[in-house]
């Protein structure tokens, strides 16, 4: 039994990608950070496509190097052969969008990381543990990495695995042309057809553009360029042809490109050609590697490959399986992809990563509550930010490095703690709403145009909490729903996720419907939380119509955990029993029960810091014992 499906070979960056589009890569204020480099990009977007993929590269010891092997893993890419080099910086990209015909890029790779892979890097065992290895032409432009990529494949043939080659040529990778000229995709160089075609027969699958080609054929003819490479290998050959599609030759080559196997283009907007064909390649190993035919496989590529060039970054335009599916049965309602609001969504909820089935957070992202403590104990409020810390510390004591814990806190009064908690492994939400405002109204800091966003991490999930009920007068209905809108389109735009605490009963009396009431008007008006947080529900009845208006409308969304209110813990143990038959809950989020009585001793002066931490852990592992016993007694969770 193969552990890979594929294993990618070759270069490995940081792309640097220009927030603004349509000026010069000179006048670029702002850049968005993503993985890069030809073979990263496919292990992960054939991960995405549900392959086990794997990367054979190397990373520099350094934050970089870090972010690539970790955003690796999030996207479910094998890192073992992803060494780490501790003498050479990972390799940079800086890119642009200048316009429809213009992507301006700057390779950073003098000595870098990923061009000292060589020989003692390839692990014959790893190798031939997939089904199928792919290689990049960058590889071949330098006698080491070209020795480590002929032993792979070497060892690949030896193991009768599939091999493919993606010719990838950037000529000023070859040393053909000065940095500035990164966006050049075609300069004639007979020394570099010759360093290709001296490999072209260890493969079974070559795949490039009409330019590539031109290289590795050696001339500017495509079909004697095809015809060229024919005489050298018997590989299928895949020749791309932009909006035009791409055609597959088996055999003998034809007199024109239009008399190969081809799939059905997809006219769209094009936005963005950098990594399309990265995507594109993406696709077309999905159908090879399933043994679809060339015309599905085709298929599957062309559509990966106009996801590409409609969104922004390589890597993060490509698709999941379940999104790739979704657009071939839909088809195509707009040629401006990524104003396609359903598709996006999709894009948006499948592509989501780190697995959080089971969430137990302590929530001391209280404010108000906390500073009314304070005054009754006659503490200045400043300590509050030191308790938030000891808060912290409890839920690292019972979470003792595993996975499913989380905190909630804010960032006015709980900065210190809330920058610690950053990088732990813990699930991190922030609140955004004035406390206690009604009609919502956000924290100063977020800014009125919720621009404040754009400086938080990327792993902090934005809570927000509204006092919502379907009784509101349509005024209080309208500001508030206005609100949140914006709040929700911030929150994509900042690629940050959203979780949404609704409490009606605190505004008005419920009932088994109130909830699902609002849960359905939430996406009916366009808001898609990637997580709820609603109050303990009166009864089974009340849940199982929460989660059906929640599953109809978003079946991809992450779950909801349930809050607490102050509840004594035989309270929120009935609430839990209850709310755990339904498998799209997925844990609580509760503060006061755990740490409201500690905070009073505390900030009254009468608790160590250390009897605190203790007192607030016991009490957290309660709620978690109860939670994972309500959970455990469950046979079958509900949908």
């Amino acid at each position: 039994m193969k552990h890979l499906d594929v294993i990618t070979i070759g270069r490995s960056s940081v792309d640097l990608y220009g927030a603004q589009i349509g000026g010069r890569l000179e006048d670029m204020a702002s850049f968005n950070k993503y993985i890069g480099g030809s073979p990263t990009n496919i292990a992960a977007g054939t991960a995405r496509l549900g392959l086990k993929s794997g990367l054979i590269t190397r990373v520099g010891d350094e934050h970089m190097g870090r972010f690539i092997r970790e955003q690796l893993v999030r996207e479910g890419v094998d890192v073992n052969g992803v060494k780490t080099d501790p003498e050479r910086l990972t390799a940079l990209v800086l890119l642009g969008i200048r316009d429809q015909e213009q992507f301006p890029l700057i390779f950073y790779r003098e000595n870098c990381a990923d061009m000292a892979l060589c020989e003692d890097d390839i692990d014959p065992e790893y190798i031939g543990s997939a089904r199928a290895v792919v290689v990049t032409g960058t590889h071949l432009s330098h006698t080491q990495t070209e020795a480590a990529v002929l032993k792979a494949l070497k060892i690949a043939r030896e193991k009768g695995l599939q091999t493919a080659l993606d010719i990838d040529y950037r000529p000023n990778l070859w040393g053909l042309s000065g940095h500035g000229d990164g966006e050049n995709r075609f300069i004639a160089s007979e020394k570099v057809t010759e360093k290709l075609q001296s490999t072209l027969h260890l493969f079974d699958l070559i795949v490039g553009t009409e330019e590539e080609f031109h290289i590795a054929g050696g001339t500017t003819d495509t079909i004697q360029a095809l015809r060229n490479v024919r005489k050298v290998s018997k590989a299928t050959l895949v020749c791309k042809r932009g909006p035009m599609g791409a055609a597959a030759f088996e055999g003998e080559i034809p007199d024109t490109l239009d008399e190969g196997v081809s799939g059905p283009g997809f006219p769209i907007d094009v936005f963005n050609v950098l990594g399309a064909g990265d995507g594109f390649m993406s696709g077309l190993l999905k159908g090879w590697l399933t043994e679809c035919d060339w015309v599905t496989s085709l298929t599957y590529a062309n559509a990966c490959g106009a996801f590409a060039v409609s969104r922004h970054g390589c890597t993060p335009a490509y698709p999941s399986w379940s999104e790739l599916a979704f657009f071939l049965k839909r088809g195509i309602k707009t040629k401006f992809l990524r104003k396609d609001d359903e598709l996006e969504q999709i894009h948006w909820s499948t592509n989501r990563k780190t697995d959080w089935s089971e969430m137990r957070v302590f929530a001391f992202d209280h404010r108000i509550q906390l500073e009314n403590m304070a005054d009754e104990a006659g503490a200045s409020q400043e300590r509050i930010g030191d308790f938030k810390k000891l808060c912290l510390r409890a839920t690292q004591e019972v979470a003792q490095g595993q996975h499913g814990y989380g905190v909630l806190c804010d960032s006015r009064i709980g900065r210190e703690a809330l920058y610690e908690a950053a990088g732990t492994g813990l699930w991190i939400g922030h609140p955004v709403e004035w406390p206690s405002s009604r009609p919502l109204t956000l924290e100063p800091e977020i800014g009125q145009d919720f621009g404040g966003l754009s400086e938080w991490p990327l792993e902090h999930v934005v809570k927000v909490l509204c006092f919502y009920h379907p009784d509101d007068t349509q005024e209080m209905r309208d500001e508030q729903e206005e609100t949140l809108l914006r709040l929700a389109a911030a929150c994509r735009r900042n690629r940050l996720e959203l979780l949404l605490e609704v409490i009606p009963s605190k505004v008005g009396p419920v009932d088994d419907d109130t909830t699902a009431l609002i849960i359905e008007r939430m996406y009916e008006i366009g808001i898609y939380p990637d997580w709820w947080k609603l109050e303990p529900l009166t009864s089974r009845t009340a849940w199982a119509k929460a989660c059906e208006a929640i599953n109809r409308n978003d079946p991809y969304t992450r779950g909801i955990v349930v809050l607490g209110l102050d509840a004594p813990e035989e309270e929120l143990a009935a609430s839990f029993k209850e709310a755990a038959a339904f498998d799209l809950v997925k844990g609580f989020a509760v503060g006061r029960t755990i740490f409201a009585a500690t905070a009073r001793k505390w900030l009254a002066g009468n608790l160590s810091d250390a009897d605190a931490i203790n007192e607030m852990s016991s009490n957290f592992q309660r709620l978690c014992n109860i939670w994972d016993a309500a959970r455990g007694s469950v046979d079958q969770p509900a949908a």
